[in-house]
């Protein structure tokens, strides 16, 4: 997807521990901020995006590059 930017709703992919993790794209971040549990640093060239897993539920953020389109 790091061709396509993200948007709040998109169903994406991403790797997680060595497994495919389906789910939604909550919010794009440009600016360092607290998320997912740690310090993401991002910024409008840069930006970092809070996913949601469908199957549990618990937030991560990736690099646009780390994430895959899923539809």
């Amino acid at each position: 997807m790091s061709e396509k930017k993200p948007h709040r709703g998109d169903e994406v992919t991403w790797s997680s521990h060595g497994q495919t993790v389906h789910g939604e794209v909550v919010e794009e971040i440009t600016e360092d901020t607290e998320a997912a549990g740690r310090t993401v640093r991002a910024s409008k060239e840069h930006p970092q995006y809070r996913v949601r897993s469908d199957k549990t539920g618990k937030d991560a953020v990736h690099k646009p590059s780390a994430l895959d389109d899923d539809s």
